[in-house]
C-alpha cells in the first residue's frame, strides 16, 4: 500500500480543529489557550523584541561605537556589458533610457555604471557615477562618460 492510496480514501486535507465547542470535544473550556494571562485573551499580539516585561536585550547591553550605514548613498547599478547588449551605437544612455529598457526599476536612485564586460559601441552615457574601469571602457569605445548630479 502506498501513501497515495491512503490519502485517496481518507482525503487529502485534514479537517481543522474547531475549538471552544464543548468539553467533550477535548478543546472546550480554555480552547487550548491555557489559563489566564495576556496570551489567553482576545486581541493579544507580541511586538518584536518584547520579552514579557523584562528589560529587552537591546537595552541591557551598553551602546558603543558608530555606524555610517544610515548615511550611505544607494545606487542603481548597471554594467557596461548591459549597455552593449541593449543599446545601439550612437545612443544616449541616461536614467530614462535605462528604465525604458528595463535595466533599472525607476529613476528614484542615482545610476552608477560598473565596468563588468566589454563595450564596442560608441555611447553617450550620463550617470551620477562611473567606476574607473567603466569610464575607460566607454572612452576607449569612442563614447563619452558624463557625470551628472
Amino acid at each position: 500500500m502506498m501513501i497515495h492510496d491512503i490519502t485517496a480514501k481518507v482525503g487529502a486535507h485534514k479537517k481543522r480543529t474547531r475549538v471552544g465547542r464543548g468539553e467533550g470535544s477535548g478543546k472546550g473550556g480554555t480552547s487550548g489557550r491555557g489559563h489566564k494571562g495576556a496570551k489567553s485573551r482576545a486581541g493579544w499580539s507580541s511586538r518584536p523584541g518584547y520579552q514579557g516585561g523584562s528589560t529587552p536585550i537591546a537595552r541591557r547591553f551598553p551602546k558603543r561605537g558608530f555606524s555610517n550605514a544610515g548615511f550611505r548613498t544607494l545606487f542603481h547599478e548597471v554594467n557596461v556589458q548591459s549597455l552593449e547588449k541593449h543599446f545601439t551605437s550612437g545612443a544616449t544612455v541616461d536614467a530614462k533610457a535605462l528604465v525604458a529598457k528595463g535595466l533599472i526599476r525607476d529613476e528614484k536612485l542615482p545610476v552608477k555604471v560598473l565596468g563588468t564586460g566589454d563595450l564596442t559601441k560608441k555611447l553617450t552615457v550620463n550617470a551620477a557615477k562611473f567606476s574607473a574601469t567603466a569610464k575607460t571602457k566607454i572612452e576607449k569605445a569612442g563614447g563619452t562618460a558624463a557625470e551628472a548630479a
